[in-house]
């Protein structure tokens, strides 16, 4: 029970004068670990007191590993695991270290698969993810006090000597009552010459969210990455909004993908996410238009690897060579700042997940 609701029988304010430290509600607290391929790794715990717990990985570009909501995991966690950040030199390296997670940061400067030409070599997806955070701060939050909010903030470089240096300020915010997670980024060059940019990132849901009949949520317009007429998955007489039972096809390296031109509301927010009726949980996933214009999302239904993840990006994964060719790649000069902020939100409330399914039925 999240002890902050009000109900008829429990008052919001009933911990008032019984509890006198915050770690009895929830806060964030850090830790290495001392075992298995991740050993020697920084670690953030953060607990909401709503029965949401995440954990972020300090030395892996702050990402998120474990989450989870009462008893249920929220992400997928790949049979590699959490690994220690690694040298990536170049191809597929990253899948050797890629634990999936709640969240897998790629970029910042490509996104996409491996690839060489004359402005460099570039590996899978980046190297962004498995470079270390140096800690700015941690907000704890004090009950007692009537503070309520929580965060952990830290920069990420991506650097190398004559260049490029990219800078990510991240900041994860939180709030005591309520099942959210809120990221902040900040992305900054700080070199001397203009440099390329692009940022996706890797959300991966998995069992008991993700399980047969559970809904994929999004909108908009899209087309598979394999645009052939006989996509397995992402064509239009199949119902690829329903998650399926583990696809032989899958086993291995299958999969399929989807680049989808997200549609905002009014607002300018654009919403996805994963419904699970049969568990009345879901979890909802917002994120400006104007920052993170494109949405892909990937199925991977393989035995023991059942998965599949919305990715808000500034670009699908197609790769910095073919962003610069098509005239859709960012370019930061020296000095200047781009900001992205994405909330992830529990839903158990039956019209929560009701307005959140609504999204796929939605044509405006």
């Amino acid at each position: 029970m999240n002890p902050y609701e009000t109900t008829k029988s429990t008052p919001a304010s009933n911990w008032h004068r019984k509890v006198g430290h915050r770690s009895q509600l929830g806060g964030i607290e850090t830790a290495v670990l001392d075992n298995g391929p991740g050993r020697g790794s920084r670690i953030a715990w953060i607990d909401t007191g709503t029965g949401l717990r995440y954990k972020v990985l300090l030395d892996r570009g702050m990402d998120i590993a474990e989450a989870f909501f009462g008893g249920y995991s929220l992400a997928w966690i790949s049979q590699v695991g959490t690994v220690g950040p690694q040298h990536l030199a170049s191809g597929l390296d990253w899948l050797s270290t890629f634990g999936g997670g709640l969240l897998t940061t790629c970029g910042l400067s490509h996104v996409g698969g491996p690839e060489e030409d004359a402005h460099g070599k570039r590996g899978l997806h980046g190297r962004i993810s498995n470079e270390a955070a140096e800690v700015l701060s941690i907000v704890q939050p004090d009950p007692i006090m009537g503070e309520t909010e929580m965060s952990i903030s830290g920069i990420i470089m991506e650097s190398t000597v004559f260049g490029p240096h990219l800078c990510l300020k991240r900041t994860i915010k939180g709030k005591l009552g309520e099942a959210k997670i809120q990221l902040i980024d900040q992305v900054v060059n700080r070199s001397n010459e203009t440099q390329a940019h692009m940022l996706l990132y890797h959300i991966n849901f998995g069992w008991p969210l993700v399980d047969e009949g559970a809904s994929i949520v999004w909108k908009g317009n899209w087309r598979p990455r394999e645009d052939t007429p006989n996509n397995p998955i992402f064509h239009q007489d199949n119902d690829f909004k329903t998650c399926p039972p583990p696809l032989e096809a899958h086993k291995g390296s299958g999969e399929d993908v989807a680049f989808i031109d997200a549609k905002p509301a009014g607002n300018g927010i654009c919403t996805a996410g994963i419904c699970n009726q049969s568990l009345g949980l879901g979890l909802k996933l917002s994120f400006k238009k104007d920052q993170l214009p494109w949405l892909t999302n990937w199925q991977h239904w393989g035995e023991h690897e059942y998965v599949t993840a919305l990715e808000p990006g500034t670009h699908p994964p197609i790769g910095q060579a073919m962003a610069r060719e098509d005239g859709s790649l960012l370019f930061l000069q020296p000095g200047e700042s781009k900001y992205y902020e994405l909330e992830m939100e529990v839903l158990t409330r039956e019209e929560d997940l009701q307005g959140l399914l609504a999204i796929n039925q939605s044509t405006t």
